[in-house]
């Protein structure tokens, strides 16, 4: 097999599901999927690891997969994180400049100014600190202020936290299946880079990631991130609720919800019906599939009543011109678009990744939208991760390996 320019891999880290996507970026900066692995997610609860033993287990198998369809070893990763410990804040950074012209390294040291000044509470790190516009001395909305001229150089930061114990417990997981963490990225930041055009982000949009514990919204409005947020409801819930309302196991209230699962009770066809295995020896029913929709659609309205408090409650109401994206594993049950659109009053659509070539009709769908972003995230980054680790961290030790693995195994 011919030499590979870089090889990136990104671990979505999921409460249902881990999945593995690897893939090469060309010279040209065309992105390849070459590889994906999948495996039932177990040791996590509503994004949170519980139990590290199963989780490593559950991140092997995933990665073993995707080995195994590169013909390469696995070493390095980017993985997401989610889980209702993650906060949000917003700092502002003031810099005079010495040259009367913005430079790097003017950025740089203004994003750093506005990392020290933040005052983290204990138990708790920064994840990211991300820009939203800079402001070069009375001029604000800057998206790119490199070259510009003036004497201040002030930005508006929007800051990512999470629980220390949560962040160690995704590294030490990833550790012990034998990776190294290259970086940790908030789940709904890496979906977005997969599933927004810069259209929608510059009309203003609020993308929804519907996972199987938790519902990750991530808005931007005039080009840039104006709020994130994690909400403790998946599409767990959705299938516990089909277990108890029709008397059958989470096992197979699983295999109907993606079988015959409908988000709303209008979009059924009459006539249409669901065989439904019973608990212990009984033998198995048959029910109008109005019946599950029945179950499951007030659960679905309950997922969006909190998205759409939520958008209102951090200001956004009015101002989001491109509607909603909905992405995640959750979204591809039907009529999850049509039930978005009636409680969010927002025209909606489901978001699938895009930006990649290569192994699409695996990995392009809604369930890997996270691990496609962070693909893309880590390419978008590479340059900024070779010279700087997250929050001060060193990442060259895994960054090196990554390309020890392109000249071993490719």
């Amino acid at each position: 097999m011919g030499r590979r320019d870089h090889v990136v891999v990104g671990l979505d880290i999921g409460t249902t599901k881990i999945c593995a996507v690897v893939a090469e970026m060309t010279e040209d900066g065309t992105v390849n999927i070459i590889g994906v692995g999948s495996s039932p997610s177990r040791g996590l609860k509503k994004g949170v690891v519980v139990d590290i033993d199963l989780t490593v287990d559950s991140i092997k198998k995933a990665v073993e997969e995707a080995e195994l369809m590169t013909g390469g070893q696995i070493n390095a990763v980017y993985t997401g994180i989610a889980g209702s410990h993650i906060s949000v804040a917003q700092a502002r950074g003031v810099l005079a400049l010495k040259r009367q012209e913005v430079t790097r390294q003017d950025v740089d040291r203004v994003m750093e100014q506005v990392r020290a000044g933040i005052m983290v509470e204990p138990g708790r790190e920064i994840l990211h600190v991300i820009p939203r516009e800079f402001v070069v001395d009375d001029q604000d909305g800057v998206r790119e202020p490199l070259g510009m001229s003036g004497a201040r150089l002030a930005v508006e930061a929007h800051i990512i936290t999470g629980a220390v114990t949560s962040v160690q417990n995704i590294s030490k997981s990833v550790n012990r299946a034998g990776l190294d963490v290259v970086e940790i990225v908030l789940q709904p930041l890496a979906s977005s880079e997969a599933v927004l055009s810069s259209e929608e982000r510059d009309l203003g949009v609020a993308m929804v990631d519907l996972g199987g514990g938790t519902t990750d919204l991530a808005i931007f409005v005039d080009g840039s991130i104006r709020h994130t947020a994690v909400l403790p409801i998946g599409g767990q819930n959705l299938t516990k609720d089909i277990a108890i309302g029709l008397l059958t196991s989470q096992t197979e209230a699983e295999k109907i919800k993606i079988k015959h699962g409908i988000a709303r009770v209008d979009l059924v066809n009459d006539g249409d019906m669901v065989e439904v295995p019973s608990a212990g020896d009984r033998p198995a029913r048959t029910i109008a599939r109005r019946e599950l929709a029945l179950v499951i659609e007030p659960r679905v309205e309950e997922m969006f009543e909190l998205v759409r408090d939520e958008i209102n409650h951090a200001g956004y109401d009015g101002r989001l011109g491109a509607g909603v994206v909905i992405t995640g594993g959750t979204s591809m049950l039907e009529g999850m678009p049509d039930a978005a659109e009636r409680v969010l009053n927002l025209p909606a659509r489901r978001g699938v990744p895009t930006g990649v070539e290569g192994l699409r009709e695996i990995a392009g769908t809604p369930m890997h939208a996270t691990a496609v972003g962070l693909i893309l995230h880590a390419c978008h980054h590479m340059g900024d991760l070779e010279s700087a680790g997250r929050g001060g961290r060193r990442v060259g030790r895994a960054f090196g390996r990554m390309r020890q693995m392109l000249q071993e195994f490719f």
